[in-house]
């Protein structure tokens, strides 16, 4: 077959070409630059997310028989994920359709049955856009990818922690290797079986939390791992030591941005990155108050961009204005409506906030969530 492989020079994309050229497929790469991963494949360089730039080469030589989507936002950014995630990808299916190729193999995340984040909403968007363009579509789930392990090798090497969401105890799920994934979206070319279908695949063996992944990984070092679940107080670290860290909102005064909980959080740090744009709006220990006593304080890349973004649509907004704004809790977003209010020309409150507005128009609204105070 011939294929059009989108998202090549990431760690799947560049397996998956790999996967490819083993199982005798004639692979087109597009790619911004050239890849020393890709020697058995054509490249065309140009933009992989604007097929105005390689729409040509769907035209050139023998049909093309399927595109191979690997292509993913790089920082997960609501302004990335809903660029690249989404739009970029309908761009490319009407570009392939247009081209008369008739199979889309697409790589998606198991993620998306729950979507909370920008990207996973993105990414179900396509889905749902691919399944009802009339293509032959495969659209595969992986539980993990490895990368979430093997990722972390060289900070674990270099006495780095290891990063986990939460308590690292939240989740469980059975990570996939590269190869075995790319095998695995190759063979959707050729078996019928795995087309017309939402495919979630996962690696052998039982689902193993992060902090497994991670005990795993130390393991595989020959490095212990400890897990410290008192440590405002300070904790120490011996060179090449990797140490976990409990949960910060187990901790008695979190919530409440206790002082003293933030002064002895500051006290850990010479610099304090705050990067979680989805708790900027808390006024608790971990997320404000240590801000206020830490030596050095800054936004980091995806908090600033987030920031970056909305500061333009407030600044020099293209009118008309419209904010949409949900949550479980207008108690928490009431400054920020209020705020809002002066700039847009349309507040729209959704999820648990428009409940609490209707509540208090006088509308019944059942057992839907709703603050009486």
């Amino acid at each position: 077959m011939k294929v059009l492989l989108l998202g090549a020079t990431g760690t799947i994309g560049a397996s998956t070409a790999r996967a490819l050229h083993q199982q005798g497929h004639e692979t087109v790469c597009v790619l911004r630059a050239p890849s020393a991963q890709l020697l058995h494949a054509t490249c065309v360089f140009a933009d992989p997310c604007d097929p105005k730039t390689w729409g040509g080469t769907l035209r050139e030589g023998a049909p093309f028989d399927a595109v191979i989507s690997c292509l993913a936002s790089r920082t997960g950014a609501p302004c990335d994920a809903w660029r690249v995630d989404y739009q970029a990808h309908i761009d490319i299916l009407e570009a392939v359709q247009q081209a008369g190729i008739k199979h889309f193999v697409l790589l998606s995340a198991i993620c998306v049955q729950k979507p909370r984040l920008a990207f996973q909403k993105a990414k179900l968007r396509f889905e749902q856009a691919l399944m009802a363009s009339g293509m032959t579509y495969s659209i595969v789930r992986p539980t993990a990818y490895f990368k979430s392990l093997s990722g972390q090798l060289e900070r674990v090497k270099n006495g780095k922690a290891f990063l986990v969401f939460g308590d690292g105890l939240g989740t469980a799920c059975k990570p996939i290797s590269d190869r075995d994934l790319a095998d695995y979206l190759t063979g959707c070319l050729t078996d019928p079986n795995r087309q017309q279908k939402i495919l979630p695949i996962g690696g052998p063996g039982d689902a193993i939390t992060p902090i497994a992944q991670g005990e795993a990984l130390f393991k595989a070092l020959g490095q212990p791992v400890r897990l410290v679940a008192d440590w405002v107080d300070g904790v120490t670290v011996a060179p090449g030591e990797v140490v976990l860290l409990e949960n910060c909102r187990v901790n008695v005064g979190e919530k409440k941005n206790n002082p003293e909980l933030a002064k002895k959080m500051a006290a850990l740090c010479d610099v304090f990155v705050h990067d979680a744009f989805g708790t900027a709006h808390r006024a608790e220990a971990s997320t404000y108050g240590i801000a206020e006593h830490a030596p050095v304080a800054c936004a980091g890349p995806l908090l600033a961009a987030e920031m970056d973004a909305i500061g333009k649509a407030l600044q020099a907004p293209k009118r008309p204005l419209v904010a949409i704004v949900a949550g479980s809790k207008v108690s928490t977003k009431l400054t920020v409506l209020e705020s809002l209010s002066g700039i847009v020309d349309q507040l729209i409150p959704g999820g648990g906030i428009a409940n609490t507005f209707i509540a208090a128009a006088g509308h019944n609204v059942g057992k839907s969530l709703v603050e009486t105070d």
